[in-house]
């Protein structure tokens, strides 16, 4: 048997399809496929109809004057033939119903319309009934899978519905507007149905609500689209939900093994994000534009409740951080993506942070037995080298290149914290190197380097040669000879050529009293000194032109004064 056939053998047992009540005779012309409830003795109606008389002529409709008629079945309030004749009617069934005189206005006839002992026919629609009994009924038509939690009174929620009355008449929808219906629950902001019918709604969740008129608009109805004693429906989504009282709620959180230290408010951090609502859309994300998102915290420079958020997290960790919106853009929003007292979402990967106070951080993991000499400034250094960022990222590696780094220290060859780490090395020593970002590359980054990293360096020291200090090109080791000229002039005859010159410089070096400066070719140095020394560049030095770079420093500093 179909289901068709069932609801219309139902629709019949009440009053039958076509029935006679006493001396009323029913014409069910028009019955709706769906009739969840038949008009019963006690309940409200409210109804359409045209009244004729046998002749068809037409005394009185409900059309004509722009507002159906509402009254109470079974109380006497009804002309006895409607009382019999409008039971059994489902919502949007139309039917005529025949009334004899003495069920209708009797011998009297009613004034100069209605003649006495007149048999009257009533074209009726139902278009709602209901009864002081009914109460707010509700139908959930979707649910999440989950559902953490569900609404109470006194919390503020964020819908979308359809809003019709009984008779699928619609009369006001969230979606026409574009925006949410948003409200307190339990607190008079609503009608007493919506109120009472979102309750226990869980975000995500649609629900059908029916509503009678008296939890309703009742007798003053809304507007001119929601008439007097109207039953209406909706059908809502939930989108949102919190409650003023509400902090943020931190959740799924991966927290790496290792955590030196956590963030506290006045870090600058990098981090990535998803940002969704609490029905899973997402209105922004970092990682579509490639870029982290990179703030000082806990200093007001982001929405309250991410200053908050990203507070005690540790370097590599992932959260999620549910924000209510007094937390975070209010009852304004930000923008078009945002609507105004919306949850908000972030699901968070904390790349790294630091502190401007923050120095480097070196961490020693191999160092030889023997270090007679450790790296220092003006030293020439050969070094291995990876860098990456503190989440992994690889950036450069020595290994890249067919030859070892190299630098002198102090002579800003590196970045600062790079040369800071390399110094006091043993050669054979392996460290790693934690360098921040205003040690490193700053806001700005570099080819490679996104701004504001902070870098991590795994260095070994494979080679040393001591340096000398700034504008030095030779040092001594230990004590210059007393007669200096004497000990250079190696052929005694007065003069000191470019070739005996070059000849002492070389063998001071030899046995380890002399330094010159490294990474320069040595002939060049020489060279250059011996430039220096022959004041009258006539291709040899006197004992009166020689003189100590620190004697001429000295002697500069007094002219200066």
């Amino acid at each position: 048997m179909s289901v068709l056939l069932l609801l219309l053998l139902k629709a019949c047992t009440y009053v039958g399809c076509n029935p006679t009540i006493g001396d009323v005779v029913v014409d069910r012309y028009s019955i709706p496929i769906l009739c969840p409830r038949e008009v019963k003795s006690g309940d409200y109606v409210r109804y359409h109809y045209n009244v004729t008389f046998q002749d068809g002529k037409t005394f009185d409709s409900s059309y004509e004057r722009g507002a159906a008629s509402v009254g109470q079945t079974g109380q006497g309030r009804l002309i006895a033939g409607i009382d019999k004749g409008i039971l059994g009617m489902c919502v949007n069934e139309k039917r005529k119903v025949t009334v004899p005189p003495h069920l209708a206005y009797g011998s009297l006839g009613a004034g100069d319309v209605v003649p006495p002992d007149s048999t009257l026919v009533f074209d009726l629609m139902l278009l709602d009934m209901w009864n002081k009994a009914d109460l707010v009924v509700t139908e959930t038509v979707s649910s999440p899978r989950d559902c953490k939690r569900s609404v109470k009174r006194t919390d503020f929620v964020r819908y979308h519905f359809n809003g019709t009355l009984l008779d699928g008449t619609p009369f006001d929808s969230s979606y026409n507007k574009g925006q949410t219906h948003d409200s307190l629950v339990g607190e008079g902001w609503l009608i007493k149905g919506m109120d009472e019918g979102i309750l226990g709604m869980c975000v995500g969740e649609t629900r059908n609500i029916i509503i009678p008129p008296f939890l309703a608009y009742g007798e003053k109805g809304s507007g001119k689209e929601i008439p007097s004693q109207a039953t209406l429906v909706f059908n809502v989504l939930l989108a949102d939900l919190h409650n003023p009282k509400d902090d943020i709620t931190v959740e799924n959180q991966v927290v790496p093994e290792v955590c030196a230290r956590k963030s506290v408010a006045g870090d600058y951090m990098r981090y990535h994000y998803n940002g969704t609502f609490l029905n899973g859309v997402t209105f922004d994300t970092s990682y579509q534009r490639n870029n982290t998102y990179n703030t000082y915290i806990g200093m007001g420079y982001v929405i309250s409740g991410m200053d908050k958020g990203l507070q005690g997290v540790c370097i590599g960790e992932r959260r999620r951080v549910t924000l209510p919106p007094h937390m975070a853009y209010g009852e304004q929003g930000a923008g078009k993506d945002i609507p105004g007292s919306a949850v908000l979402v972030f699901d968070i990967h904390v790349i790294d942070f630091h502190n401007p106070k923050d120095s480097v951080e070196v961490h020693v993991t191999h160092k030889p037995e023997v270090c007679n000499l450790t790296s220092d400034v003006d030293d020439l250094i050969h070094y291995h080298y990876n860098c990456s960022l503190l989440d992994g990222t690889r950036l450069f590696s020595s290994s890249d290149y067919d030859n070892l780094q190299d630098t002198v220290l102090g002579a800003d060859k590196v970045i600062d914290g790079l040369d800071e780490g390399l110094r006091g090395m043993c050669v054979g020593e392996r460290r790693t190197v934690i360098i921040p970002p205003h040690l490193g590359h700053g806001e700005k980054g570099a080819t490679g380097v996104p701004g504001s990293a902070v870098l991590h360096f795994e260095l070994e020291l494979m080679d040393l040669q001591k340096g000398v200090p700034e504008g030095y090109l030779f040092v001594w080791v230990e004590d210059a000879p007393l007669e200096l000229f004497q000990a250079m002039d190696i052929n005694q005859n007065g003069e000191v050529p470019i070739e005996e010159f070059g000849e002492f410089i070389m063998l001071q070096v030899a046995e380890g009293k002399g330094r010159m400066k490294p990474g320069v070719d040595p002939e060049e140095i020489i060279a250059d000194m011996f430039r220096n020394q022959d004041r009258n560049k006539d291709g040899v030095i006197v004992a009166e032109e020689l003189k100590l770079k620190v004697e001429e420093d000295k002697e500069r500093m007094h002219e200066e004064l």
